[in-house]
């Protein structure tokens, strides 16, 4: 790094913002177009989902301040973000009681609007609705509080769009539901001496109302998912240990770990979590690191080897150095990785926001023109008739069925996925999944089941049934996952297991017991060699290739005589051949990522089928093998289960958690896999790929339905009746082709 960069770097601050009143991409866009037009901005990203902006600045030409009065100014509530902490839940949730309530209302008082619609429609004829409910100004007093009181949001968003010289979705939402309120205003005050006669005026109250009860339920499900993408952030803080045991002067105290520092020494017990990296300086233990590597076994820990915060100690006592800061430990890293990815700017716009950037004010345009040709031109100074074709035009471009173009396909196209137990959290995966071709696996308890089970075994000297009842019961003493694995088969294989006396754990490496009067000694090969312990030359060469099939292997030694072996081995799940096979046949490239040694991953990776291997690679590395991947042009799909892979699940353009992993990485995830079958990522693939062609139909729909009508609203061809009939069809059409991906095949 040059001088002159780093010197730059250091006068440049970043900063994360929490950011209210955000509603849809647009405003999210707009934030960020603002605030990079203020000179001395050097980078920001805004985020819809969490409601959070992080922004880099130079310190010398502008100030955090001045940032957050720019983003206040153009209508939004922006302040800093002190402690890097998400919005508060129950905050969160009264929001979404507000918007439930609102829904509620809107809803209650569209429904008899919606039945006095069917008046319009002679089909319709034997649906009895009461007279009350065709009276207009019935009508007019139930719109009014729809319109202006739970609609007032939207007359309020468009303002501010449109003072900050953008055009949104809420600028046509006002357009043209006040087009239709209003327009039915005019009829039902200019029409009081035919209101005895209610059928004779065609109203358009209902218009109005359906657009705002639809949007607001699209809002209601927006924030449920909204309140769902912070519980990765909050279980991971939850990791984080508040205290540490310090040890000062031979005794020992608690001190908050914010004032651990390195070169400080801590004490962890057996079952406690370490609070703070470190190294090892005394004892020996089993540390499970199942939250950072994603096994399953425990590691060996003894002097000289590095521990990690959040990882817990199964047996022993450890007096470790501190090694890092606690803003430094693998766990913080882990944080900051999924923060940090879930501030950046999404790849993807929906496609319905791109389409009325350009369609609201060409729309705007048009009924202006048509109400300019009409009052000047076909009809001078007819003002009712230019109103009337102005209003035919505004109607027929109601956003209704672009509105639900994305919507509908999504709601049924998850709730298609979730019959096959596959959960999308938000609707925008379904479409950037179908886009990806690299999928990335974890390795235990994604493809493999994520717990040993006894593979292998050799007995010699003693029978089968005397062998597995001395090991059982030896290893019924322990919690280690490999004893647990051991007792289980004993289980399947001796009717009784005894009870074991005298037992003593050998830190590391296994377990010794007394049992009916035998002295049984079960560990691994290391400890044989170690101790100089006698292993059979047959014995040994089996040990060797079980070894090399990345099983772990125990040598039992009984009244100290060699006699037998016993390998265990984390199994690779019955659909995970299938699966890779399915994957490779859709075109994907398909890549397992690990933390485990080459020759166990290689191991599994011959049982599979799968040809790219990663192995020994941390969270972090798993994390930049996506982005260096996604340089490359390549859309990215992380498959985990475990805590180690949220960043990764986090930084991937989809990340899909399997359902019985972890709940952080299910959170993590933006796909989960209820069952854990792997087999079901092609599934969502599937599904993905027949939503997103769905949508698209929708949008080529809703938008030929536009650019046919539009026409004949312009020339009088279409009353705004009859515009609102069109434009219903055209809301039910699309509502219709959507369903149809209920029975779509997988």
């Amino acid at each position: 790094m040059t001088e002159k960069k780093a010197v730059k770097i250091a006068m440049n601050e970043t900063n994360h913002l929490e950011i209210r009143g955000m509603h849809c991409a647009a405003c999210a866009a707009r934030i960020e177009k603002a605030v990079s037009k203020l000179e001395g901005v050097e980078d920001v990203h805004v985020n819809l989902t969490t409601e959070k902006g992080r922004v880099t600045f130079s310190k010398k030409k502008i100030s955090i301040n001045e940032i957050i009065n720019r983003i206040n100014k153009i209508g939004f509530d922006a302040k800093i973000d002190r402690q890097n902490n998400l919005q508060s839940e129950m905050e969160k949730l009264r929001e979404i009681k507000v918007l439930k309530w609102r829904f509620f209302v809107s809803a209650l008082l569209t429904l008899p609007l919606a039945l006095a619609m069917f008046t319009h429609f002679q089909w319709a004829s034997f649906i009895k609705v009461p007279q009350l409910f065709i009276n207009p100004l019935f009508q007019f007093a139930l719109t009014i509080p729809i319109q202006f009181i739970i609609g007032f949001q939207f007359y309020e968003r468009a303002w501010k769009s449109l003072k900050s010289g953008s055009a949104n979705m809420d600028v046509l939402v006002v357009l043209s539901t006040s087009a239709a309120f209003f327009y039915s205003h005019y009829l039902t005050f200019t029409n009081l001496n035919s209101l005895d006669r209610p059928h004779s005026i065609v109203l358009f109250y209902e218009t109005s109302a359906f657009i705002i009860t639809f949007i607001l339920l699209g809002k209601l499900l927006e924030a449920r998912t909204k309140i769902r993408t912070t519980n990765a952030i909050k279980k991971l803080y939850q990791l984080q240990m508040k205290t540490a045991t310090l040890y000062l002067d031979g005794k020992e105290f608690q001190s908050p770990v914010d004032r651990v520092s390195p070169g400080n020494v801590i004490i962890v017990k057996s079952g406690e979590k370490v609070p703070i990296d470190g190294q090892v300086m005394e004892g020996n233990s089993m540390i499970d690191e199942s939250m950072l590597t994603g096994e399953s076994l425990p590691i060996d820990k003894g002097i000289g080897h590095h521990v990690y915060a959040g990882t817990i100690n199964h047996n022993g006592t450890l007096k470790i150095k501190v090694t890092k800061k606690e803003s430094e430990t693998a766990l913080s890293q882990i944080i900051r990785i999924v923060e940090e990815a879930q501030s950046s700017k999404a790849p993807i716009q929906h496609i319905a926001d791109k389409m009325t950037g350009i369609f609201v004010p060409i729309i705007i345009f048009i009924s202006m023109l048509t109400f300019i040709l009409w009052y000047m031109v076909i009809q001078p100074g007819q003002l009712s008739e230019a109103l009337e074709k102005m209003i035919a035009v505004l109607i027929i471009a109601c956003p209704c069925a672009l509105g639900l173009a994305t919507p509908t396909s999504v709601m049924v196209g998850s709730g298609r996925a979730a019959q096959s137990g596959i959960l999308f959290k938000e609707g925008k995966y379904l479409e950037i999944l179908g886009k990806s071709n690299v999928i990335l696996l974890d390795k235990t308890g994604t493809i493999t089941k994520g717990e040993p089970q006894v593979t292998d075994s050799y007995v010699e000297y003693f029978s089968e049934s005397e062998f597995f009842e001395l090991i059982g019961a030896v290893e019924g003493a322990s919690g280690h996952p490999v004893a647990k694995a051991i007792v289980k088969e004993s289980k399947k294989r001796v009717f009784n297991i005894p009870n074991a006396s005298q037992v003593q754990s050998i830190p590391g490496h296994g377990i010794k017991a007394s049992v009916n009067g035998k002295n049984v000694l079960i560990s691994n090969p290391r400890y044989f060699n170690q101790k100089k312990l006698f292993i059979p030359p047959r014995a040994d060469r089996k040990i060797a290739r079980l070894e090399q099939e990345g099983k772990t292997v125990m040598i039992v030694s009984i009244n100290n005589v060699f006699a037998g072996i016993i390998a265990a081995a984390d199994e690779v799940k019955h659909s995970s051949k299938s699966a890779v096979a399915a994957l490779k046949g859709m075109g994907m490239e398909v890549i397992m990522l690990t933390g485990d040694n080459m020759e166990t991953a290689m191991a599994i990776a011959r049982k599979t089928g799968i040809d790219n291997v990663q192995a020994n690679i941390t969270p972090q590395e798993k994390a930049e093998a996506i982005q260096t991947l996604q340089k490359e042009g390549k859309h990215v799909v992380m498959v985990g289960d475990g805590i180690n892979d949220a960043p990764a699940l986090t930084v991937a353009d989809v990340g899909i958690a399997i359902g019985t992993g972890s709940d952080i990485a299910i959170e993590s995830g933006d796909i989960t896999l209820i069952k854990g079958d792997l087999s079901k990522v092609a599934d969502a693939i599937k599904i993905s790929k027949a939503t997103m062609s769905n949508i698209k139909q929708n949008l080529v729909w809703a938008f030929l339905y536009n650019i046919i009508s539009i026409p004949f609203a312009m020339f009088g061809l279409l009353a705004p009746w009859l515009a609102g009939a069109v434009m219903a069809f055209s809301s039910v059409s699309v509502v219709l082709n959507s369903l149809r991906l209920q029975k779509s095949r997988i």
